[in-house]
């Protein structure tokens, strides 16, 4: 199955992403309304939400944290989404020879920039470093 039919598939209900997002299930409404998130109905008229949809929520949450208001929320989501649709279309056009690729990164390369990462977890609500790299060193 394609990785974005699976992301767009609805599954969780409301109370979960709740969970999942910290947002009340009236906030989530509320983002609804203003269709900055459109989430499936099951035949009992109750949301589903996709993993996308989950994102959405948690990009809309980061930014009213950061002190946007839902006008410039609005215009963010609709800007990036702009972008999705431009590169998508991009993509679609581009033969798989000149498609860009992530350069590998050396274990030494790589050391640095997890020591680097795990230096600073936690300052300045940095939690992660670089995901799945780890698996590396670890046999």
């Amino acid at each position: 199955m394609d990785d974005r039919i699976r992301r767009n598939m609805p599954l969780f209900s409301m109370s979960i992403v709740g969970e999942l997002t910290g947002l009340s299930a009236r906030q989530i409404r509320y983002y609804e309304e203003h269709h900055l998130v459109t989430p499936e109905r099951s035949k009992g008229n109750r949301r589903l939400f996709s993993f996308n949809d989950v994102e959405r929520l948690l990009e809309i949450k980061a930014l009213l944290d950061k002190g946007v208001n839902l006008a410039g929320i609005q215009h963010v989501l609709g800007m990036k989404q702009q972008e999705e649709l431009t590169s998508a279309s991009v993509s679609d056009t581009q033969s798989p020879e000149t498609e860009y690729r992530k350069p590998d990164l050396s274990d030494d390369e790589l050391r640095k920039l997890l020591k680097q990462g795990l230096f600073d977890a936690g300052k300045h609500g940095k939690t992660s470093i670089i995901q799945g790299e780890l698996s590396r060193f670890f046999h």
